[in-house]
């Protein structure tokens, strides 16, 4: 009988969750209506659950259905036990609701934080949303698990965030890398400003996530803070992979499995091809058991010298759907539509994706019928995608459009 010892190094990864699977889901099921049901639909009983292998018999859920259950069985399609600790509750884009257990780290970003570098002697600047979306609060419970001091800085003023680093200390910094270029520049200018030039780093740190990293940013942040590593997770997983001083892809979690799956097929794949990122998460008062995040990744193959224990995959390969992340949010085509739904005076519309100094940028191209006054028909569609959105959009007068063009179109390049 082959040992674990004896599997490739992703096989015994996937293996180590066996004892997992086969004592927490069960009980998962019988405290989430919702999973009984998924399994129920598969044919799959409970106490068929006995292996990580067991799970390719259960279909991998999308979001889109995630979100099409949650509706139907509000607030979390029966995905939460009615008793589970949970004490805060978040609306990610959709919406789609999360639920934030009572217990330490809750998305357990602590590890990914720590092979960073971050620590008891930090002062962090987390500079993601704290409102409704769970960016915030995730780090922030994993800087906290660490030791660290946090400035829950969310998505906010500039100068007073960077008078804020200065003033506090501020050693590190948690969010996206594109703003942490625009805080970096304007602490240099303030330090300046302060007569303390040439004094060494702004920052000591910085851990990014949520949208890419292009080699040219990458070299840009690192000449100007000594330390700058990437992550990946979700709002529903949680931390899904991080880098180590390595800097040769991912290192998945020990604590949740993350599996690459055939788009086709969903079952698991051990060898470096593409597939799509499904992670399964331990938890019996809220499990999530094969979720798809949408996103496209394959396991790295070649020989590491990083000393961290689990596989890597090989970071963010691209989109399975339509859906695409703009300054580190989901942006769906259907959004789109509902969101410029029964506007008078609109002809035909577009929304232009674009990146300008390594800064998403969200523009709505607009054609309007003759005669239409366009200056209040453009506050009302700056107004209805910040409501209905989240996001601030410049919008044009457009002549005409392309027919086949779609309501979302992608021109950022990743150089």
């Amino acid at each position: 009988m082959t040992t674990n010892d004896n599997l490739p190094e992703v096989e015994r990864y996937a293996r180590s969750f066996d004892e997992r699977v086969a004592t927490v889901l069960p009980d998962a099921a019988q405290r989430c209506p919702g999973l009984a049901r998924r399994l129920a639909e598969a044919g799959v009983s409970a106490d068929e659950l006995t292996d990580v292998a067991a799970l390719d018999r259960l279909p991998v859920l999308s979001k889109d259905e995630l979100l099409e259950q949650q509706r139907a069985e509000p607030p979390f399609a029966g995905l939460v036990a009615p008793d589970a600790p949970v004490r805060r509750i978040f609306q990610s884009p959709g919406p789609l609701y999360e639920a934030e257990l009572d217990v330490p780290d809750p998305w357990r970003w602590a590890p990914a934080l720590r092979a960073a570098g971050f620590g008891p002697g930090d002062v962090v600047l987390n500079a993601f949303g704290y409102h409704l979306s769970p960016a915030g609060a995730m780090f922030e419970e994993g800087a906290r698990a660490l030791g660290a001091r946090v400035v829950p800085a969310g998505v906010g003023n500039l100068d007073l965030q960077a008078r804020a680093c200065l003033d506090l200390g501020v050693t590190g910094y948690i969010g996206l890398p594109s703003y942490l270029r625009s805080l970096v520049e304007r602490l240099e200018a303030l330090r300046d400003e302060d007569g303390a030039k040439g004094s060494g780093p702004v920052l000591e740190r910085a851990f990014v996530t949520a949208e890419p990293l292009p080699p040219s940013l990458h070299e840009w942040l690192t000449a100007r803070v000594p330390v700058v590593r990437q992550g990946y997770g979700t709002a529903e997983g949680g931390n899904l992979g991080y880098e180590s001083d390595a800097l040769d892809g991912m290192h998945v979690p020990a604590d949740a499995l993350v599996q690459i799956c055939d788009l086709s097929t969903g079952a698991a794949i051990y060898d470096g091809r593409e597939g799509q990122v499904v992670v399964t998460v331990f938890h019996a008062d809220a499990p999530v058991v094969r979720l798809g995040t949408g996103d496209l990744s394959a396991w790295a193959t070649d020989a590491t010298t990083s000393t961290e224990p689990t596989p890597r995959i090989r970071g963010w390969l691209g989109r399975v759907g339509d859906a695409v992340k703009v300054r580190g949010m989901f942006l769906h085509p259907r959004q789109v539509v509902a969101a410029m739904a029964g506007l008078e005076g609109v002809s035909a519309f577009r929304f232009v994706i674009d990146r300008i100094e390594h800064r998403d940028e969200l523009r709505c191209e607009v054609v309007t019928s003759d005669g239409v006054d366009t200056a209040p028909l453009f506050d009302t569609i700056r107004s209805r995608v910040r409501d209905g959105l989240r996001f601030n959009v410049e919008v044009v007068a457009a002549e005409a459009l392309p027919a086949d063009g779609g309501p979302v179109h992608d021109v950022r390049t990743w150089d």
